[in-house]
């Protein structure tokens, strides 16, 4: 065989291999269920889901807070050592965190946006109106669509180790 004629042949069948598409498990449609389109999103829209984090916590109220995170999901919070992952467990951090009656400010924040997916993460302050307290902490939020609305499936918060 030629050289042109080996070299056209393993050229096609690279580009053969590049063009399939290969599913992992999690990826490949299932039987009757037809795969759901990404939803279009933006930076000032993934910004608008810690405002509304941050006003749920102006309620007062754990419950309200916690409608904010999926069902799977995970809180790994700034003022508890201990990891959250039921809903119980987040409505406990948030019944003593909402008593100082904490506000947060973003200083600053990286947005990334997948399929379906998106990821905040940054600085921010709080701010405690019941002690005057402030506590400066590092973030991130990770957030998935369930087809009707953004949940948080992971926050975490730590206080920053060094005084600004």
């Amino acid at each position: 065989m030629s050289q042109k004629l080996i070299l056209s042949a393993a050229c096609m069948m690279l580009l053969a291999a590049c063009s399939s598409v290969s599913l992992q498990d999690d990826d490949k449609p299932r039987a009757g269920t037809p795969r759901e389109a990404c939803k279009v999103s933006n930076e000032q829209e993934i910004a608008a889901l810690f405002t509304r984090w941050n006003q749920s916590l102006q309620t007062g109220n754990p419950r309200v807070v916690v409608d904010n995170y999926a069902e799977r999901s995970v809180l790994l919070p700034t003022l508890s050592n201990k990891v959250r992952v039921t809903r119980a467990e987040k409505e406990d951090y948030f019944r003593h965190f909402l008593k100082d009656r904490p506000a947060g400010t973003i200083n600053f924040r990286h947005i990334e946006i997948g399929c379906n997916s998106a990821v905040d993460v940054g600085l921010y302050t709080f701010t405690f109106a019941a002690t005057g307290a402030r506590v400066n902490a590092r973030y991130t939020y990770t957030y998935a669509w369930n087809g009707q609305q953004w949940m948080i499936t992971s926050h975490h918060s730590s206080a920053l180790p060094e005084k600004p």
